[in-house]
């Protein structure tokens, strides 16, 4: 269980720095929303996997992905949360 953990936060911390570089533009983001950043990508890319592949069924659609799934929903989660979660910040600062 501890093992499971620890491997989630490792490719969490990568999938997340690797978006936050993949993705042109200033992110104001701390290394902890980096982090929720790659493990709730992890999840967008096992989902898209099973939506795609199917692969897994017997895990569910919630499913952790490896590290090229984890990066590729990382990186469309950084892309919604850059199109959606700035205007409603920048709505309310005025």
């Amino acid at each position: 269980m501890l093992g499971l953990i620890i491997s989630i936060i490792v490719v969490g911390i990568i999938a997340g720095a690797v978006a936050r570089l993949l993705v042109p533009g200033r992110q104001n983001l701390s290394i902890g929303m980096t982090l929720l950043l790659g493990i709730i990508g992890s999840f967008v890319g096992g989902f898209l996997a099973f939506l795609i592949f199917g692969a897994d069924a017997q895990d569910g659609f919630f499913q952790p992905a490896g590290i090229i799934g984890s990066i590729i929903g990382a990186v469309i989660v950084l892309l919604l949360w850059l199109r959606f979660g700035s205007k409603n910040r920048s709505a309310s600062r005025r």
